[in-house]
């Protein structure tokens, strides 16, 4: 059984009383939170331990075969190794959106990366199918990259198809990107998109309430997704199957009051059938582009400014680029009078409209009109 010392600090023992708990129960345990917010992580970790028939008994049968200090040290050890580290809701940079979730929040969060991506600004969750089409993959790639681009963090789950496709165009404008994965996030899944989850954490993070070594497992992806919705400002579906796991993550945006949105597709498609479903069982609304989504969040606009300082600032920017030579963005903020990060977002966005060329060189130019 775990051993709590009554002379360790208050915060490293109410820390490590939470990290047996992530241990203890599965994800949105209802009982152990309930447990947790009215006693303290550490004194229902010694009612959860206990020999008693009360009304905690249930929740006991359950948690008590994992209460062995040996596999919370484990998850520490392997926490180590992989260089992740621990977030509790007591930290600064804690995401307080998943509070929303009462005695569903995780206890603790497990992150590679920094988390601060997670309370910097607007937050959208892009997901879908995994066997995603084409189109789908296409728009869900132009919907993330014009988000981030302006100033938007992405979320989602990092599996294949639509997550994928979110990441990576997020990724591609310089924007913040953030997954949250249903095993630890010293277990790269899929195994696919390790190379992917690394360059997501060096630059957003990677996020788990599973403690590192946790295997992913079906129950986890669904309770995973309620993360994502809970975080998020925003949740579009892209493009889903009538049964996806992705409505499991729109049914948790609508019961949270969550923005909810789903791209159209084709009648026809099967792929299409459950972002249908969001919008006629759900009142999603429709997505067409990110203009749309940034109408959900209450803001068609670049985060912090009114629409028509957006147009006046893209007329300044559009005035420092030529058609001839390609200039660097910090040329190009220099000319305008913006910070670096104001005329990357400015660019990525202009790049959507197809005002703007990049080079191999990495040089932006304006096009032509017969372009």
């Amino acid at each position: 059984m775990f051993g709590l010392g009554l002379s360790e600090n208050a915060d490293a023992l109410e820390a490590y009383a939470r990290v047996c708990w992530s241990v203890l129960a599965e994800p949105g345990d209802g009982p152990a939170g309930d447990l947790v917010s009215r006693f303290g992580a550490v004194e229902a970790l010694r009612i959860a331990v206990a020999d008693a028939d009360d009304e905690w008994s249930a929740g006991r049968a359950r948690w008590r075969p994992r209460a062995e200090s040996a596999t919370v040290n484990s998850a520490l050890a392997a926490a180590r190794r992989s260089g992740a580290t621990l977030l509790v809701p007591s930290d600064a940079r804690w995401p307080t959106r998943l509070d929303d979730l009462g005695v569903h929040a995780p206890h603790v969060l497990w992150v590679r990366g920094d988390p601060g991506n997670l309370s910097a600004g607007p937050t959208v969750a892009i997901v879908g199918a995994r066997a995603a089409t084409p189109y789908g993959e296409s728009v869900a790639a132009d919907l993330a990259a014009g988000l981030a681009a302006a100033g938007v963090t992405v979320v989602s789950g990092a599996a294949y198809g639509i997550d994928g496709s979110a990441h990576r165009a997020a990724l591609a404008v310089d924007g913040s990107t953030v997954a949250f994965l249903a095993g630890g996030v010293d277990r790269p899944y899929p195994r696919g998109h390790e190379g992917l989850l690394s360059r997501i954490a060096s630059s957003g993070a990677v996020l788990s309430e599973t403690p590192c070594g946790a295997a992913p497992t079906k129950w986890r992806f669904l309770s995973r997704n309620r993360l994502i919705a809970a975080v998020a400002d925003a949740v579009v579906v892209v493009e889903a199957g009538h049964r996806s796991g992705s409505l499991n993550t729109a049914a948790h945006a609508a019961q949270l009051g969550r923005a909810l949105g789903a791209v159209p597709g084709p009648v026809t498609s099967a792929a299409s059938a459950g972002s249908h479903r969001v919008l006629r069982e759900f009142d999603g609304v429709c997505v067409t582009s990110a203009a749309d989504v940034r109408e959900m969040l209450g803001a068609d606009t670049v985060p912090g400014q009114r629409s028509h300082d957006r147009t006046g600032d893209m007329t300044r920017m559009m005035d420092a680029l030529s058609t001839r030579v390609g200039r660097d963005a910090g040329d190009i903020a220099r000319r305008a009078g913006f910070s670096d990060a104001g005329a990357q977002a400015l660019l990525g966005l202009a790049e959507l409209e197809g005002r703007v060329a990049r080079g191999e060189d990495g040089r932006w130019r304006a096009r032509r009109r017969e372009e």
